[in-house]
């Protein structure tokens, strides 16, 4: 199995997993909640995770990426809905799986770099980075998870049934 193929199956299989949390997240307006004051915000929470897979097409078609620019070139765009949430998601894995479709697995064996502020805070190769994207959405959406338990909403089964949702799909 090549990487291109594996990152498909992949990334089929986690937005197919984030698309069931998005699903679950209470109406209402809980942008702002947080289970603890060092917790972040339960709607920039569902943002990351819906983000993410945008991510791997960075990691695709640059070189490199400051995640916290000296000076900020764009700012998300704020998300309110169950279909902005939905509809990010979607946007990330179409943009997603045209990168790797037409990619080579020599591309992603070459050096990537992630970097703060102009500084170098992690240089792999893109494979690599690709892995740690899906291990950080996995991560994210598991906080999510939490999220939804504690807001009184039901928890979908991701990886196995859940105590809300008995499928082992």
């Amino acid at each position: 199995m090549t990487y291109k193929e594996m990152f498909l199956a992949e990334l089929t299989a986690e937005v197919k997993r984030s698309r069931r949390a998005i699903e679950n997240m209470p109406d209402g307006d809980h942008a702002d909640w947080k289970p603890h004051d060092k917790s972040m915000p339960f709607g920039y929470l569902a943002m990351l995770v819906v983000g993410m897979p945008s991510w791997i097409a960075l990691i695709v078609n640059q070189d490199e990426l400051d995640v916290a620019p000296v000076k900020p070139n764009h700012a998300p765009p704020p998300m309110t809905t169950r279909a902005d949430f939905f509809a990010a998601l979607e946007k990330g894995e179409a943009d997603a799986r045209k990168a790797l479709e037409e990619t080579t697995d020599a591309h992603l064996d070459t050096n990537w770099k992630l970097l703060a502020a102009g500084n170098v805070v992690a240089e792999m190769t893109r494979a690599e980075m690709i892995r740690d994207t899906f291990n950080h959405m996995a991560h994210h959406r598991g906080q999510m998870t939490v999220y939804l338990r504690l807001l009184g909403a039901p928890v979908p089964a991701l990886y196995g049934p859940s105590a809300d949702d008995k499928r082992y799909e």
